[in-house]
């Protein structure tokens, strides 16, 4: 087997401080690993931080965006639209549902969100629910089309798992719709290695959540031990979705360093924006203005020339020690959504998501390093 080269500067990285260390271990010592009151508390407090009446932790935001949908009434025969430039999870929630995933196109080449004109052309009879995306921790356009999903009585969910503290005109994001899904996977802000939420203002929603998240049982292993009740119920089809002591342990440490992890990547972002606006064969997705109301999850550059895409990515790695992604391949363009679906065409998705390039970010990338990936990414794409 050939050895791994890793990068000098990586993609992201994860820094755990001794209080997120101590947290784990102290929910390790305890000797409750299920969910149980700590699980309780991080709901709790994510729920104050988005000024929402209740936050339902889960074992990953795509168990938040399968009962997002589920409880927006998502079932066979349905259809829900939903932007392709976007990870996977967003659309196969769909799916698990039985219904079908309408696939929207972006804005543009500045904007990265679904396109609300393109959502109002595909609404129809079948439409429950319609899908924002976050990206980039960016806000999509979400006040205009809670407005157009009223008009027409769907539901508006937000995939917010790039976005967990940002915000439009005040208002922080996950909050406009029925229900918002966040992500607390390994390389996200809030990183637990595992992890997701849903939250909403609507009871109902909540404690159907609640309930599906554990097999539909009408009490969990916590009131069990505690002697709030003896036995359970099953009253319908549930899921294994919870999530557990450590992992929550973990999220409520980090949470405190959440606006300051935030305000670093912007500064970062700032000074990215700054030094690629006059670098000639690449721009910069959204507006210098849009910076303070983003999450900064990751830094997105559009290369002019999609053909060089591969030689610049190689380039940065094998040259410079930089790592790089995509950000993402449209999933209406993956194997096994041509073959229930057949071929689509969304011009501006496509193009865009041939040329994108996903460049180093994380709170505590230095100075230097950053340096590094500017004049990498500037001697790659050099003629």
């Amino acid at each position: 087997m050939p050895a791994t080269t890793l990068p000098d500067i990586p993609l992201f990285d994860l820094a755990l401080s001794s209080a997120d260390l101590e947290a784990v271990a102290d929910t390790l010592r305890s000797g409750w690993l299920t969910m149980g009151p700590r699980t309780q508390r991080f709901e709790e407090a994510f729920a104050e931080h988005l000024g929402v009446q209740h936050a339902v932790a889960l074992s990953s935001c795509t168990a938040a965006l399968h009962l997002a949908y589920l409880t927006a009434g998502v079932s066979p025969g349905d259809e829900v639209i939903v932007p392709s430039f976007t990870f996977v999870a967003t659309a196969a929630a769909v799916i698990y549902c039985g219904a079908t995933p309408v696939f929207a196109d972006i804005v543009g080449e500045h904007d990265l969100s679904i396109d609300p004109d393109h959502v109002r052309e595909l609404l129809s009879p079948r439409t429950r629910a319609v899908t924002a995306v976050h990206f980039a921790g960016y806000p999509a356009p979400v006040d205009r089309l809670a407005q157009l999903c009223e008009e027409h009585g769907v539901a508006l969910i937000e995939d917010a798992a790039h976005a967990p503290s940002a915000t439009l005109a005040g208002r922080k994001l996950g909050t406009f719709g029925r229900s918002g899904a966040f992500s607390f996977f390994s390389n996200k802000i809030l990183s637990i290695g595992e992890g997701g939420l849903l939250a909403t203002d609507d009871e109902q929603v909540a404690r159907q959540a609640r309930h599906l998240r554990s097999h539909a049982m009408s009490s969990g292993t916590w009131e069990r031990h505690t002697g709030a009740t003896t036995t359970y119920d099953v009253t319908g089809l549930g899921f294994n979705y919870r999530t557990d002591e450590p992992h929550s342990a973990l999220a409520l440490s980090r949470l405190s360093g959440l606006e300051d992890d935030i305000a670093r990547r912007r500064e970062l972002t700032r000074a990215y924006r700054q030094a690629l606006a006059d670098i000639d064969g690449v721009s910069v997705p959204f507006t210098d203005e849009s910076v303070e109301q983003s999450s900064c999850y990751v830094m997105p550059v559009v290369l002019a020339d999609a053909e060089r895409r591969r030689e610049v990515r190689d380039g940065m790695m094998s040259r410079h020690g930089v790592q790089t992604s995509i950000y993402y391949p449209p999933v209406h363009r993956f194997s096994a959504y041509v073959e229930r679906y057949g071929q689509q065409s969304l011009p501006r998705t496509e193009s865009v998501a041939a040329r994108e390039v996903t460049l180093p970010l994380f709170a505590h990338l230095a100075p230097e390093q950053q340096r590094r990936v500017i004049d990498a990414l500037t001697q790659e794409l050099a003629p």
